[in-house]
């Protein structure tokens, strides 16, 4: 009885060794959580830093721009309010840089046009740009306006005019011959627009192609 006892004792204590060999401890699932959510995070592409928005360019107040018209202008065949069309005869440069190149096309009106006769017997031709095109976009521009005048059978004027407010810088002044051809025709030169302004015998003609510059007097903003 006392050996059948022990052996059954022996036996199930071999019966809880077996058990405790074949039996796996459950797998940690933290580790693998952690690994697939590091894989989840490496995979996951980082946002690209923005570029900075391009800086605009200033054109600035003061700034010549020389055209060409690109249709015939004059005292008794224009009106005030009328539009003509002309394209850019000089490239236009900030900081050593063309920011408008030549042939960049621009708008602009009459402001006033008035034959032989009508104003203290004199013609008078007034014209401004009011619009350039840079890159496909129409910019809105504020100028001098430029002034031809004929008082008379050999007696023609050139002048630029600020912003319609009164009489400016004096670009030409060709009287016949002597001291005033000598001073019309160097600040013709200096100015850039005398010579270029052809007056009929009675009226202010401007033909197609004619070279006008005109002085920018508000800073214009490239994007």
């Amino acid at each position: 009885m006392k050996a059948r006892l022990v052996a059954l004792t022996l036996g199930t204590y071999l019966l809880f060794a077996l058990v405790g060999c074949t039996s796996t401890p459950p797998e940690s699932t933290t580790g693998n959580e952690a690994a697939s959510s590091g894989a989840a995070q490496s995979s996951t592409p980082k946002a690209k830093p923005k570029a900075e928005a391009p800086q605009p360019i200033i054109v600035p107040a003061g700034t010549m721009l020389t055209v060409r018209l690109g249709e015939a202008l004059g005292s008794k065949t224009s009106q005030a309010g009328q539009t003509f069309s002309a394209t850019l005869a000089q490239p236009v440069d900030v900081d050593g840089k063309t920011v408008i190149p030549s042939g960049a096309g621009a708008s602009g009106v009459v402001v006033d046009a008035k034959p032989l006769g009508r104003f203290k017997g004199a013609a008078s031709l007034q014209v401004k740009l009011t619009s350039i095109t840079v890159n496909g976009s129409e910019h809105p521009i504020e100028t001098s306006s430029v002034v031809r005048t004929e008082k008379g059978k050999g007696k023609r004027t050139a002048a630029m005019i600020g912003g319609g407010a009164g009489l400016g810088a004096l670009v030409g002044a060709l009287a016949g011959g002597g001291k005033g051809a000598a001073i019309g025709a160097a600040a013709g030169a200096g100015a850039g627009t005398a010579g270029t302004a052809f007056t009929g015998n009675k009226d202010v003609v401007l033909p197609a192609e004619s070279a006008l510059t005109f002085k920018l007097e508000q800073p214009l903003e490239l994007k």
